[in-house]
């Protein structure tokens, strides 16, 4: 290996070590930190993102970037070399724009911020919460003038999420397949409906803890390298590639919510174990975008773990760990069950039809905030009236309501479009994999989850960020992102479920 790459290489692992630790912290804060350390873990967060960004942003983190490049001319763009390069000077280029008081200050403010919304949450008062959040609209807007943009201030967040990719791109998309949604939810609500009580059974939390355990065991999820807890907000997080945390959060009253939270969780949990190993401790490692991510987490939430395969496998599972609220129910039950399409006021909660109207929801609201068009104070308003507006209802408490996601407590604005077009990619992905091999619904049916988890693996999961989510995309379906395949996948599917 030449020796300018080698010092690029060692300056950024210790980078990475520095952000890892940052991680660990933020884990124990949202898990088990007693709630009289907040300002002492803000600090201390804070800190360590001012080293980390300080050492990356320096003067000779460029020069090292510079030197490796013209060493590495000419190597082959899919090379662990070329993209190592090719990655950290675009991540250069955007951190080099960030005064490094601005980014300690930022993570600060977001520490203190989380436990303010958890108490805010679970008292469903948005006033107590409105402070911290107001401070933090207006670290966006500044990050977004800093990043800089051209059409839209949205652009220069969402791009840290999605490289390349727009405002007006992510709004045409989802204007292009809203109709269809609008259409079909209509024509659903015009049915009969779909009995699922036995979801609502009463399941004691030790029994969903290891049935969730077993199942995701299943998918692929290696405990030998990852462990799961419990959250205000399920979650998925890394510290290396050997080293992958979950979380999850239960309902003795509907046992969906740790269920498919799980399945969810380790979707995002297995993208991170199965890259290749050779990319630990390196800026490579880790999801291409979070649209990227998002479709491994939805496809095994939805695609699989919805699937009339799945339960023909599982509910024998299910029925063990619950024979007194299972007893009578046979899996075409249990799978018409897990897919009924309700309006609902909880994101993570909602079926796969109504979905992405909330992150359209929160994709216009998030903009108008961006924009100065939306005060934090009138926030709660304008969400039930856009709420009432999408859903036909308004939601009766802040919990329910704008509170609901943990996402602003910790500065994500511009992440949210991120998971509708994860919905998107998880079935051109699905469609990919079952051109390669038809046979994955008949091993699902059969429990065997490997084919799915190796083509995902081989194809997304071992590249980490060596290619960008528009690449893969086109490397993987020949195409780029649509809504095409995910309308007629809820379609089908719907019309199956609901005989429409």
């Amino acid at each position: 290996m030449s020796q300018k790459y080698e010092a690029l290489r060692q300056r950024l692992s210790m980078i990475h070590d520095l952000n890892m630790a940052n991680a660990v912290l933020s884990w124990d804060m949202e898990t088990v930190m007693p709630p009289g350390g907040s300002a002492a873990r803000a600090q201390q967060m804070s800190t360590l993102s001012r080293l980390s960004h300080e050492l990356f942003t320096a003067a000779e983190t460029g020069e090292l970037l510079e030197r490796a490049a013209a060493e590495m001319a000419g190597a082959d763009y899919d090379s662990d070399e070329a993209s190592l390069i090719r990655v950290v000077q675009q991540d250069y280029a955007d951190a080099t724009r960030l005064p490094v008081d601005f980014v300690a200050e930022f993570t600060k403010q977001t520490a203190l911020a989380h436990p303010v919304w958890a108490k805010a949450r679970a008292e469903q008062d948005f006033k107590q919460f409105q402070p911290a959040l107001e401070r933090l609209i207006d670290m966006a807007r500044a990050a977004a003038g800093y990043i800089g943009y051209t059409d839209h201030p949205y652009d220069a967040l969402l791009g840290q999420y999605e490289r390349g990719m727009t405002t007006q791109q992510v709004a045409d998309i989802f204007a292009a397949h809203r109709p269809a949604l609008v259409e079909l939810i209509a024509a659903i609500s015009a049915a009969p409906q779909v009995d699922d009580r036995v979801l609502y059974a009463g399941y004691p939390i030790d029994g969903q803890r290891e049935l969730g355990k077993r199942i995701v065991q299943a998918f692929g999820f290696d405990f030998d390298r990852g462990i799961q807890a419990i959250s205000v907000h399920p979650f998925c997080t890394h510290f290396s590639i050997n080293d992958v945390r979950i979380t999850t959060r239960y309902s003795e009253q509907y046992v969906g919510e740790s269920l498919f939270g799980f399945f969810h969780e380790a979707g995002h949990a297995m993208y991170e174990q199965g890259q290749a190993q050779h990319l630990e401790g390196l800026p490579l490692a880790g999801g291409t975008s979070l649209g990227v991510h998002e479709s491994q987490s939805r496809l095994w939430e939805n695609i699989v773990g919805r699937s009339r395969e799945f339960w023909a496998w599982a509910l024998p599972l299910f029925r063990a760990a619950f024979p007194a609220q299972t007893a009578d129910i046979t899996a075409e039950q249990m799978y018409r069950a897990v897919n009924k399409v309700e309006r609902s006021f909880i994101r993570v909660e909602a079926d796969e039809a109504t979905y992405n109207l909330h992150i359209i929801l929160r994709f216009e609201i998030e903009q108008a905030i961006l924009k100065g068009d939306l005060r934090a104070a009138d926030l709660p308003e304008a969400w039930n009236t856009r709420f009432q507006e999408f859903f036909g209802m308004t939601p009766p408490n802040d919990a329910l309501g704008v509170l609901q996601d943990v996402h602003w407590s910790a500065g994500l604005m511009g992440y949210f479009p991120t998971y509708a077009l994860g919905n998107m990619l998880s079935v051109q992905y699905y469609n990919a994999a079952l051109r390669a091999d038809p046979t994955i619904p008949q091993a699902i049916a059969a429990g065997n989850f490997e084919p799915l988890r190796t083509w995902m693996q081989t194809h997304i999961h071992q590249h980490g960020r060596k290619f960008t989510g528009a690449e893969l995309t086109q490397r993987i379906t020949g195409e780029g992102i649509q809504s095409r395949d995910y309308i007629h996948y809820l379609q089908t599917k719907y019309g199956d479920v609901y005989r429409l």
